[in-house]
């Protein structure tokens, strides 16, 4: 008996409500002091400069040793690891799909109706993988960039598992 997820999901709406706002209260504890918003309110200190006292310049990276490549080696196995994994999910969702299979990902529900729908959401998912992992990659965030490949490949790997079990 097929299991309605989304009605299932939408019938505790107000607790995953109440959830969520309960999650978001660290973001609305961030506030600023009323001294911040008035600067003639904030005096600087009056103290004289006295010989203990250094000033110290921060030490900069060279941008060489604080920014590698996004291109590296480990990036691109994951990149193609990810795309491995998404080929195969097309190939076994494509064959669930044509011995009367019915795809269980409501994203991917929508592009069911072709192949060349499926090929070209299985394609974007790739593609969506590398841009995020390279905004991450601009940004900084060098351990996200790796976790979204590696998530990816994750989801992937488990409906492969899932496609396979229910051939």
């Amino acid at each position: 008996m097929p299991t309605n997820w989304v009605g299932a999901i939408l019938k505790y709406r107000a607790a995953i409500l109440l959830a969520v706002l309960g999650l978001c209260q660290p973001a609305l504890s961030q506030e600023v002091p009323v001294a911040l918003l008035r600067p003639e309110a904030v005096q600087p200190s009056a103290m004289a400069p006295t010989p203990m006292v250094k000033m110290v310049q921060p030490a900069t990276l060279p941008e060489e040793a604080s920014h590698r490549r996004f291109w590296d080696r480990e990036n691109s196995i994951l990149f193609a690891t990810s795309a491995a994994f998404s080929g195969a999910d097309f190939v076994l969702t494509r064959d669930n799909l044509r011995a009367g299979g019915q795809e269980l990902n409501p994203v991917t529900r929508v592009f069911s109706g072709s192949t060349a729908g499926l090929a070209m959401n299985f394609a974007g998912e790739t593609a969506g993988v590398v841009g995020l992992s390279y905004f991450f990659h601009k940004t900084g965030h060098h351990k996200l960039e790796r976790a979204i490949s590696m998530l990816n490949i994750g989801a992937s790997a488990g409906a492969v598992t899932f496609d396979m079990a229910h051939r």
